[in-house]
């Protein structure tokens, strides 16, 4: 397994997202900027995010990303921008657990490494990003909560807590 660059300057405040994919630079721009508006029912909150745009991520593994962000024992969840992020039309990142080793990510979207270990992970819209980095690090509610909401989607991808309550 390779040795990715150690992650300087996070604020354990801001969400973490790695981009792994760099086929597609408007995707990608695409991402940051969902990334970066003010989020919460009225756009109260402003968003806080930590991005690595570092090519020496290119085509990290879920599993690369975790062995690599576990560093940081303050950290319950990373967000990665991959191949399929870049190719959603909703831009839905991948959100692993950083602590969980045992269960598999979403065949759905990772079929192709399905006999490597996994960490468990679901889809997120930019939007909720803030929703679960947040909830998780005051310990408000659980990955498995947010994964049981994204699964229950049709597309299988966790929209913001707020946007769903507003909607008819």
């Amino acid at each position: 397994m390779r040795v990715l660059p150690e992650i300087v300057g996070h604020d354990e405040f801001a969400a973490l997202v790695i981009r792994t994919d760099y086929n597609d630079e408007a995707a990608w721009q695409a991402v940051a900027t969902g990334l970066t508006q003010p989020w919460g029912e009225n756009g109260e909150f402003m968003a806080r995010v930590h991005l690595v745009d570092d090519p020496a991520w290119a085509d990290a593994t879920p599993y690369e990303v975790l062995s690599a962000v576990r560093r940081d024992e303050n950290l319950s969840v990373v967000f990665v921008a991959d191949r399929v992020t870049m190719q959603s039309a909703d831009c839905a990142l991948l959100a692993c657990d950083v602590w969980a080793d045992e269960e598999a990510l979403d065949p759905m979207y990772y079929q192709e490494l399905i006999d490597s270990p996994q960490p468990r992970g679901f889809r997120t819209a930019p939007a909720a990003v803030h929703d679960v980095h947040a909830n998780l690090s005051i310990a408000n509610m659980d990955f498995e909560e947010f994964a049981e909401e994204a699964s229950a989607d049709p597309e299988g991808v966790l929209r913001p807590f707020w946007a769903t309550a507003a909607s008819p």
